[in-house]
């Protein structure tokens, strides 16, 4: 059986999977590089494994691709961007950063509430996950973004099914960019669930258990580089 790695986002732990039901080995990501995080979730099993990531997760699994295609024998990009940063990403990670040592942390993170739902009664699961990963690996993860890179390259070489999963009501990444991970990839296909924000592992967990379950169903048990697999 290949194992799935759960690869979580900026500020979320194991407990982003806990409603989801989703069978797999949660990874962390603390490196201040994405290629650093990259090659911890390499670290985190032997031979191919089905990657699942959300938000800063899925950047992660784009460069995974990049480094190790032949790894990956499924992977599922929740949430995402697979664009490299803006210049005003840019800049707002470097002033969350600055606040962030200057104290402010639990004020950053409350500013942050506001994008990652699309329904109310989420925001304690949250802050919870925040103040567990705490403002010195936050400081690394915000690191990370700005070392990220257009993931068009490897993903347009994936040789793996690749699902792009987004909420439609959500503020960070709108419905276009998954659209564009499943149109380059060339086993690309996507699930939009209506209404639902970004934290879909928190906001839609069971449909969310579903929908990658499915695809996963009708993957094949290892990879394959030169045939498409039933997507």
């Amino acid at each position: 059986m290949i194992p799935t790695l759960l690869v979580p986002g900026m500020l979320c732990d194991a407990d982003l999977w806990s409603g989801a039901d989703l069978p797999g080995t949660p990874v962390a990501i603390t490196q201040p590089t994405v290629t650093g995080m990259a090659r911890q979730v390499l670290a985190a099993a032997d031979g191919p494994f089905v990657l699942v990531g959300l938000s800063l997760g899925a950047i992660v699994g784009f460069e995974v691709l990049r480094l190790a295609p032949e790894r990956v024998a499924a992977f599922c990009a929740i949430s995402t961007n697979a664009g490299a940063p803006t210049p005003a990403q840019l800049a707002g990670w470097r002033d969350m950063a600055d606040r962030t040592e200057r104290g402010a942390f639990d004020d950053v993170v409350r500013g942050i509430l506001p994008t990652m739902f699309a329904e109310p009664g989420h925001d304690e699961r949250f802050l919870g996950m925040a103040h567990r990963i705490g403002p010195d690996v936050f400081r690394a993860q915000l690191a990370a973004q700005a070392t990220r890179r257009d993931a068009s390259a490897p993903l347009a070489a994936a040789p793996c099914p690749v699902l792009a999963v987004c909420g439609g009501a959500d503020a960070l990444c709108p419905v276009g960019f998954h659209r564009r991970i499943a149109e380059t990839a060339p086993f690309g296909s996507l699930r939009v669930l209506p209404g639902a924000g970004h934290l879909l592992p928190v906001e839609r967990p069971r449909v969310l258990a579903g929908v990658v379950r499915e695809w996963l169903d009708h993957q094949p048990t290892t990879n394959r580089r030169t045939s498409c697999p039933t997507c």
